[in-house]
């Protein structure tokens, strides 16, 4: 899934802006002024236009996450674990262990 702004395109195709799309467990939908991806996986992704984004995982994954939304464990002690496992120290280390070329 690639969107900018309200644009939002899976696997190259464009979906039409407003019309809820539903494919092989995939759903977009547009509620008010944000664009929603949901997955039968569990994990729910929703952003404004702007800079506003919220990740919300269901309950059967908690312990079973990793990467930039955390553990889902209730420990903030292990919030910013890196890829090879480590702890950063401050949150813009964790964020640059995770970007991809």
């Amino acid at each position: 899934v690639v969107a900018q702004g309200r644009n939002v395109s899976v696997n190259r195709a464009a979906v039409p802006e407003g019309r809820p799309y539903l494919h092989k467990g995939l759903g977009v939908t547009w509620p008010g002024d944000w664009v929603a991806v949901a997955s039968s996986l569990g994990v729910r992704v929703a952003w404004d236009e702007h800079l506003a984004v919220t990740v919300t995982v269901e309950p059967e994954l908690r312990g079973g996450t990793w990467g930039l939304c955390g553990t889902y464990t209730d420990d903030p002690t292990d919030d910013f674990v890196r890829p090879d496992g480590d702890i950063a120290a401050f949150a813009a280390a964790f964020g640059d262990a995770w970007m991809v070329p």
